[in-house]
Formats: C-alpha cells, sequence, structure tokens
C-alpha cells in the first residue's frame, strides 16, 4: 500500500472509465439478446430471421474493426473513443424507433449500425491500455476492464425484467437508457484523459512506473495501418480471436437456448444470467492474475500468456456437455464455466497485441482480428439458425461441442504462428534479445 501511494494511482482512474465505457457497450449490445424470445414472439421471427439480426451487426462490427481500428491510431485514443461511443450510443437508442411492419429490417439497420460504433471499444480500450500500464500489469488490468463486460450482461436481464412485461410492453425503453450513460462517460473522459507522459496529475515516479518495460520511446510518425498486414504476429492474434464467435454465441443465444430447452422466460432469466456473467467476471480477472504472477516469478511473458491460455482453454472443455444434460442449473453453471475460461483467455489475447507490437500499431492489430473474429460469427450465426429451423434444437450440441473444444486447437496453431512472442519495434522490425 505505501508503495502504491509513492507511485501514484492515476491510471486506475483511466481504468475505471474503461470498465465503464465497456459495461454500457455490453449493456447496450445484450438487451436484444435477452429479449430475443419476447421479441420473436411479438414480430414473428423465424431463428434465421434471429440469426440475420445478429449478422447484420457482426457484419457491421468487422468492418468497424478494420476502420476503427486504424482510425484510432490515426485520431489518438480520446478522440477515436468519443467517436466510437457516440456512433453506438445513438444507433442503440434508434433500436426503440423499429416498428413491427419492417422489424426484421429495421432492427438490422439499427444492429449494423451499432455493431460499427461498438467496434471501436476494445481497440481503444487496449492502446489506452498499453499507454497507461506496463507489460507485467496490463493482462490485469485488461482483466479488470473486460470483466465489465459480464457486468453490462448481467445488468441487462435485470433492467429488462423489471422494466419490460413479458408481453413485451416498454421493450422500447431499455434501448433508451444507454443514452443518457453514454454522456455522463464523455464528460468525465474529456476531463480525465490525457497521455500519461503530458498528464498534470500524474507523479513523476508513476510515469516511471507505467514506462519501466517499454524500451525505448516511440516517435509520434504514424505506421501506414496496411504495414501490420504482412506480420504473422497479426494472424496469430486474429486466430485467437476467432474464439469470439463463442462468447457471442452465449451472449446472443444464451437467452433463446433455456428458453427452448428449459422453458426459462423474460422475468426469471435474470439469476442464471448473473451465475453465468460473475463466473465470467471472476474469469476474466483471475485470468489477467495469473499471468501477471507468472511474470512476475520470472517466466518470460512467452511462457506466462501461453501457459494461462493453456489452462483456460482446459477449463473450457467441459461446456461440450450442456446440450446433452437434463439439468438446468448444471447447464447454467458449465457454461458460466466456459464463459469464465473465454474471458481469461480474452484477457490474456488481448495483452498479445500490445506485448508484442509498438503501441501506436496496437489498436491498428486489435482491429484485424477483431473483424476476423466477427466474420467468424457470422459464419456461426448463419449455420446455428438454419440448423434450428431445419433439424430442430439438435443444433445446439454441434455449437456447444465446438465451442468446448475450439481453444486448445486454436492455441496450438498460435504457437505455431508465435513461437517466442519476440517483440517488434516502431518499424514493425524484430527486436533483438
Amino acid at each position: 500500500m505505501s508503495e502504491t501511494k509513492k507511485i501514484g494511482n492515476y491510471r486506475y482512474r483511466i481504468l475505471a472509465l474503461l470498465m465503464f465505457a465497456t459495461t454500457i457497450n455490453y449493456f447496450d449490445r445484450s438487451i436484444i439478446g435477452v429479449m430475443a424470445p419476447t421479441l420473436e414472439k411479438m414480430f414473428g421471427w423465424t431463428n434465421t430471421d434471429y440469426a440475420n439480426i445478429m449478422i447484420s451487426f457482426k457484419v457491421a462490427y468487422a468492418i468497424g474493426m478494420l476502420s476503427m481500428g486504424g482510425l484510432i491510431d490515426k485520431l489518438g485514443t480520446k478522440k477515436g473513443y468519443i467517436l466510437s461511443i457516440g456512433l453506438w450510443s445513438v444507433f442503440g437508442m434508434l433500436h426503440a424507433a423499429v416498428r413491427p411492419a419492417f422489424s426484421v429490417i429495421g432492427f438490422a439497420a439499427a444492429r449494423f449500425g451499432l455493431g460499427f460504433g461498438e467496434s471501436g471499444n476494445f481497440p481503444a480500450a487496449i492502446k489506452t491500455t498499453a499507454e497507461w500500464f506496463p507489460k507485467k500489469d496490463r493482462a490485469f488490468a485488461t482483466g479488470l476492464f473486460n470483466a465489465a463486460t459480464s457486468i453490462g450482461a448481467i445488468a441487462a436481464p435485470f433492467v429488462v425484467g423489471w422494466i419490460v412485461h413479458e408481453n413485451g410492453k416498454n421493450w422500447q425503453i431499455p434501448f433508451l437508457i444507454t443514452g443518457a450513460l453514454s454522456a455522463l462517460w464523455v464528460f468525465l473522459w474529456l476531463r480525465t484523459y490525457k497521455k500519461p507522459e503530458v498528464h498534470p496529475d500524474v507523479s513523476k515516479e508513476e510515469l516511471t512506473y507505467i514506462q519501466s518495460d517499454s524500451g525505448k520511446a516511440e516517435s509520434e510518425e504514424k505506421l501506414p495501418w496496411k504495414s501490420v498486414l504482412g506480420k504473422r504476429q497479426t494472424w496469430a492474434f486474429a486466430l485467437a480471436k476467432v474464439t469470439d464467435a463463442v462468447w457471442w454465441f452465449y451472449l446472443f443465444w444464451g437467452a433463446k437456448f433455456l428458453a427452448e430447452t428449459f422453458d426459462v422466460n423474460i422475468k426469471n432469466i435474470a439469476l442464471p444470467f448473473f451465475v453465468i456473467y460473475i463466473l465470467a467476471d471472476g474469469g476474466s480477472i483471475l485470468g489477467g492474475y495469473l499471468s501477471g504472477v507468472f511474470i512476475r516469478k520470472g517466466w518470460s511473458v512467452n511462457k506466462a500468456r501461453k501457459i494461462t491460455l493453456l489452462i483456460c482453454g482446459l477449463i473450457i472443455l467441459p461446456v461440450a456437455y450442456v446440450a446433452i444434460t437434463d439439468s438446468k442449473w448444471l447447464a447454467i453453471c458449465l457454461i458460466g464455466l466456459g464463459a469464465a475460461g473465454h474471458q481469461a483467455w480474452s484477457a490474456n489475447i488481448f495483452t498479445l497485441a500490445s506485448d508484442v507490437f509498438p503501441k501506436k500499431a496496437t489498436a491498428s492489430v486489435v482491429g484485424i482480428g477483431g473483424m476476423v473474429g466477427a466474420v467468424a460469427g457470422i459464419l456461426a450465426d448463419y449455420l446455428l439458425g438454419s440448423v434450428l429451423d431445419q433439424a430442430g434444437n439438435t443444433g445446439y450440441f454441434w455449437a456447444f461441442l465446438v465451442a468446448g473444444s475450439c481453444y486448445l486447437i486454436i492455441l496450438g496453431l498460435v504457437h505455431l504462428l508465435m513461437p517466442k512472442m519476440t517483440p517488434l519495434d516502431e518499424n514493425l522490425n524484430l527486436i533483438e534479445e
């Protein structure tokens, strides 16, 4: 505690704002998944209709990840983050304007805008973390703000269950709430954020700590976005992000699975989601903390990150059993275990980009990886919607089988592409060890 006081802790105010933004992001993103069984009945959607609405979000997310990541690197974190949250807030509120006569097209259009805006959150947050935390603390810091995804996902069913009736009355109100929250965040961000090296409230000791393992200071010269495309390290990170499809499966299809398999409705979904996402929160924080512990023990960053990812993959394996159990609460706990493992995985995967790439390329790399994850989610939505309409709930068996087994396979491929995780300098050349 005395060391923290001596060093200073302004970086944790910045981290708190990252957590707040990510909570808003996932609250906005999760609302439609919670209300999916109710909206399907109100508007007469098929599984394919619902899948197409989800695909619209992910198409925009994929496009946004490519463009927003590079744009954030170009504009800088402060302006880029405000642009992102402003876009997603406007389109999030526009969901409430959709009318039954054009519900599929209307929701798809609103989701498209939401997806494009929300694509900027993680590139901006990871870039901010790289600016404000040394490598040994980044996975833990990332785990903390990444845990806010679960806070948003937990809040959504409670707010929806409190406001929205089983017949769908008041369904528009949850979509409007995030506008006020986003306005508050922008106000706080404008008052709080500057780069640490020019921030008047950052002590010399804290700045020294933040830059303690950064090596040579980077120039202000911008890197062309295309410069990272030819690097194997970029595609190793992107391959690891294919697992985003699993997380989105839990987020957007979880309530439908529980409704169709165990008759869980909009009024009693809150407790199952609370269990699932509180476990996910714990996984995110512990996963980020664990690799930091390994680094402090003297392990290389490469070994610490990959051993942690291996542990995550093993923890996730039992989720493959979900679709063949008759126990509602066993299914919920196994999904929660899978979500916990995914969030621990995600906290460490995000740090791979800032471990290897210079800070000025981080958002671009995260954007490319997010685009690949979104494309994987698009394919998963298309296949699952088609299978569920044609073969019924047996489609969930294959979904959970893939969700449980893909992490270990992907980790092996990531290791082949990036066996040593050797950092790149500001010109994207390997740094000699």
